[in-house]
């Protein structure tokens, strides 16, 4: 199979992304995919650039999509970014711009994500996951970050509740639409650890 042209995308990559880890494509076998939870790619850009660890890294996935269908990547897909806990060296992380729970994502009054993402998001998801699968050898499996991070945290306005730390892509996200356009399957239970 001859590998398919990369769809449109813009490299923008981070700061810091050359202190991030190095890995070989060939161990690349999951693709994550999540929301960003944030009203705009400009604030999206804003959390991505956060130095958060001791290596001058933050959090961020390897491409973000915005509303209008249009690709930004911030890190190389030979670089492991952090956005999944316990999964970034076999991930790429895809962020599409949704609002989410933003601006309060513990408040247990707040957990309803009813931001629709938009046609334009959804076929650029595809495009970039099609090119993707010829990209990278191993690629194989898909999974939503809620899926993975299923930690509990403390409501912000009720210390006894909780509320789940990640929600993303969550429930709005049409996961019937991309399974079916996409060779990638969704990852095992057992292959989460």
């Amino acid at each position: 199979m001859s590998a398919l042209p990369a769809p449109a995308i813009v490299s923008a990559p981070l700061a810091y992304e050359s202190v991030l880890a190095r890995r070989a494509l060939s161990d690349v076998d999951l693709v994550v995919i999540h929301c960003t939870e944030l009203p705009d790619l400009v604030m999206a850009r804003e959390y991505g650039e956060r130095v958060l660890y001791e290596n001058g890294s933050g959090n961020s996935g390897h491409f973000y999509i915005d509303r209008d269908g249009s690709i930004v990547q911030y890190v190389a897909l030979e670089r492991v970014a952090h956005h999944v806990r316990g999964m970034n060296p076999r991930s790429v992380g895809i962020e599409l711009v949704n609002t989410g729970r933003y601006p309060h994502w513990f408040d247990s009054r707040h957990q309803a994500m009813e931001e629709p993402y938009t046609p334009a998001q959804i076929q650029a998801l595809i495009a970039l996951l099609h090119w993707l699968s010829t990209a990278l050898p191993s690629l194989r499996w898909i999974a939503g970050h809620e899926e993975l991070d299923t930690a509990q945290v403390e409501a912000s306005d009720d210390a006894t509740l909780t509320v789940a730390r990640k929600r993303d892509p969550g429930p709005r996200f049409p996961w019937p639409q991309v399974l079916q356009a996409v060779a990638l399957k969704p990852l095992p239970a057992q292959s989460r650890a």
